[in-house]
């Protein structure tokens, strides 16, 4: 019962933090200090990055209707728009994808730990800040997502690509790469989520094949609750975000990050 609690735990975690710009890693290195899961190793590595596709599934839920390239209403029609917006997200993962997959081992190596971790979450808080005190009296070039153009979509490609260093959240890089290119809030948060799709789905797939096939049946009771206790929390933390973002800066997640990365500098080196 307590393994299954501190499961639960890390699906909240996992739900609220992969899409708010405050970094899913920088959490899950201070949880895991505090939350010993009784795991092997090498399933607490697959299942860490799995529990990610109850968070993609939220995304997926919610955003139907923009994703699904196929209408049945009144006939079957394909939809053009969706089909434009599934090239924009597929260009737009090239990049990350084209630097992660051969150097990801090396880039674990060399960056994740917690210096990395408080380090970026620190930077990239007072960016989110600088950025929002910059664009204060700014109007965006971008306010639909279908008028998202494919260079800019690749141009929210390749600052995806500085998610690679842990500490620096995937959605935090987009989010902000997609503001200083010209895009409302709005428009980077939900182009955010959509990157999230393929990028995670992939990563989790890897994952699995690299564990293999053989669960045990506690192995298989982990996985479903961590990913029903990430898939509800995103749909609640998406829907919080789309709403906030509305009348609201990114400011506050900005103050923070820089708090959060204060923290885990401070927790390491005194601990």
């Amino acid at each position: 019962m307590l393994e299954m609690l501190k499961v639960i735990f890390l699906g909240i975690v996992e739900g609220i933090t992969e899409w708010l710009p405050i970094s899913s890693t920088g959490h899950m290195i201070l949880v895991d200090e505090f939350i010993k899961l009784s795991i092997t190793p090498a399933f607490k590595e697959m299942f860490l990055v799995v529990i990610q596709l109850g968070a993609i599934m939220a995304v997926v839920t919610i955003y139907w209707q923009k994703l699904c390239p196929v209408s049945f209403n009144r006939g079957i029609y394909i939809k053009q728009e969706a089909i434009s917006l599934w090239m924009k997200v597929i260009v737009a993962v090239i990049p990350a994808a084209a630097i992660g997959l051969p150097f990801d081992h090396m880039l674990n190596a060399m960056f994740y730990n917690y210096q990395t971790v408080a380090v970026t979450l620190i930077i990239y808080g007072v960016l989110f800040v600088a950025l929002e005190n910059h664009n204060k009296n700014v109007r965006p070039q971008v306010t639909n997502l279908h008028k998202l153009s494919f260079a800019k979509a690749i141009g929210i490609g390749c600052f995806q690509v500085l998610a690679l260093i842990p500490g620096t959240s995937r959605s935090g890089a987009t989010i902000l790469g997609a503001m200083l290119i010209g895009c409302s809030r709005e428009v980077a948060a939900e182009f955010s989520f959509f990157l999230a799709v393929p990028v995670m789905f992939g990563a989790s797939l890897l994952k699995v094949v690299k564990f293999g096939f053989n669960y045990t049946t506690e192995e298989i009771q982990i996985l479903v609750v961590g990913l029903i206790s990430a898939f509800i929390v995103s749909i609640i933390t998406i829907k919080f975000l789309i709403s906030y973002i509305k009348t609201s800066d990114f400011k506050a997640f900005g103050y923070y990050r820089i708090v959060l990365g204060v923290i885990v500098l401070g927790y390491f080196i005194w601990s």
